[in-house]
């Protein structure tokens, strides 16, 4: 068994029409816990250190202007293979090339305001649940 952590974030467009509850529903339909969770706003410092790594990229700050638009769900998810497990029950970043029943095909409304963001490796899983929580947050 591949016991792992991963950070989920419901996203502005998400919370602005009271999802959270809807799309937690099908992480843990997935067999994925919830062991810490947080509901912030981000500021725009937080949100460049977070999506540093996409900087030089040309929807960078379109990014961070959306994700600071609003409040976010930050949390971290547990189960077998929780990073593989949760990008699949997120679907495509593209709702269009999103299978039915994911949260991105069901909720999303553009490529950007997609309701979610999961980490793609076990290795930044690690450093974006420590970006948001200390240990004694995350109650397994």
């Amino acid at each position: 068994m591949a016991l792992e952590r991963t950070l989920s974030i419901i996203k502005p467009d998400a919370t602005r029409r009271n999802l959270t509850g809807a799309i937690n529903a099908k992480f843990e339909a997935a067999g994925l816990r919830l062991v810490a969770q947080r509901r912030i706003r981000l500021t725009t410092a937080q949100a460049e250190a977070f999506y540093a790594v996409h900087k030089e990229r040309p929807f960078f700050r379109d990014l961070v202007t959306f994700m600071v638009s609003g409040p976010v769900v930050v949390q971290v998810l547990e189960g077998e293979h929780a990073v593989a497990r949760n990008r699949e029950v997120m679907g495509a970043t593209n709702p269009a090339n999103a299978a039915p029943g994911t949260i991105r095909k069901e909720f999303a409304e553009s490529i950007e305001a997609n309701s979610v963001h999961g980490s793609d490796s076990a290795e930044n899983a690690a450093i974006e649940v420590a970006f948001f929580f200390a240990g004694l947050d995350i109650v397994g």
